[in-house]
């Protein structure tokens, strides 16, 4: 089969290539996969760097692909062949205090599609079955910028607790996340303040977009005296991330789940614990978080931007542009 495969490190080392057609195992499905997005954690699986540096090479890529199951392994019924589905790319142990518990998010022996194992930026990818999902009523497309991205931002909201009529800012509004944290809020009852480096021109009728440009300067944009019952950050910047945390009001709740622009955050720790407010950080989802993600889209809450598109043959391509190009999530069209 012809699949993205990643040989050495850098975009040199990345080609289509003929590999051998995966075999599901025990618990296992073989999808024949459609499209799948691009991601930063391709990147860093490209680079070598951060969570990418567990990967071993050679590696195809690719964490969220959505396509049809086409052959099951031992212990899964067959009745799950010609299932649409969408992969969830990290995968819980199953076995853990956290696994039992449904907390799979929390899981610390998960594993991830694209850098443990081979990924789904290929004509077919296998999987557990437990990170198959139905995507009926949703093209692949949608599935894939919809599997990864929301469910960590449900998990986000609710490690903030975000509560309808909630005084809630959003920081990182302009990306993939903070769309759907935008709109998430909205759609929960609160009052959202969205701040972006760049003009949120479509945001969802009744939220405030802030443009705090490309210094970051969240509270040059805020009144002196602004607070927040809550925060929401998908910006990967620590520096902003510490903005917004000295924003919030008493008993205010953060929760961020990215720090791929600078990681070195700092608060003030006297307001912090006088203040009664509290910081939690998100890595990914539970299996329950993807359920709800998926519904949402299905029921028109929440719309998934599809960005630019890119063929297969061009993914080499479509990581050089990433992300750079339209905004909204960046698909390979496998099929």
């Amino acid at each position: 089969m012809r699949a993205a495969l990643l040989q050495a490190h850098g975009l040199d080392g990345l080609t289509v290539a003929q590999v051998d057609e995966p075999a599901p195992g025990a618990g296992e499905v073989r999808i024949r996969v459609e499209t799948v997005g691009v991601n930063q954690l391709d990147l860093n699986v490209i680079a070598g760097r951060g969570p990418g540096a567990a990967a071993k090479l050679p590696r195809v890529l690719g964490i969220d692909p959505a396509g049809t199951i086409v052959a099951v392994g031992p212990g899964v019924d067959a009745d799950r062949i010609g299932r649409r589905v969408v992969v969830k790319p990290n995968i819980p142990c199953g076995r853990c205090a956290d696994c039992r518990s449904g907390r799979e998010a929390r899981c610390p022996a998960q594993s991830v599609v694209g850098v443990h194992r081979d990924g789904g930026a290929g004509e077919t990818v296998v999987v557990p079955d437990a990170v198959a999902f139905d995507r009926d009523g949703l093209d692949a497309a949608t599935a894939t910028a919809t599997v990864h991205s929301l469910p960590i931002v449900l998990n986000v909201f609710d490690a903030a607790d975000v509560r309808p009529g909630d005084r809630l800012l959003v920081t990182g509004a302009g990306g993939t996340l903070g769309r759907a944290a935008v709109e998430y809020g909205a759609h929960l009852g609160a009052d959202v303040t969205a701040a972006s480096r760049h003009p949120l021109a479509d945001a969802p009728g009744g939220v405030r977009a802030l443009t705090i440009g490309d210094e970051a300067d969240l509270t040059g944009r805020l009144a002196a005296d602004e607070r927040f019952d809550a925060v929401v950050d998908v910006s990967g910047s620590a520096r902003l991330l510490g903005q917004a945390v000295a924003a919030l009001d008493w008993g205010g709740r953060a929760a961020f789940c990215a720090a791929s622009v600078d990681a070195r955050l700092e608060i003030d720790a006297r307001a912090f614990y006088l203040g009664r407010r509290s910081l939690a950080g998100v890595a990914s989802a539970d299996l329950a978080h993807v359920r709800r993600a998926l519904d949402l889209v299905r029921s028109g809450a929440v719309h998934p931007r599809i960005g630019a598109r890119y063929p297969l043959d061009d993914v080499r391509r479509a990581y050089r542009e990433f992300p750079t190009t339209t905004p909204g999530k960046v698909i390979i069209d496998v099929r």
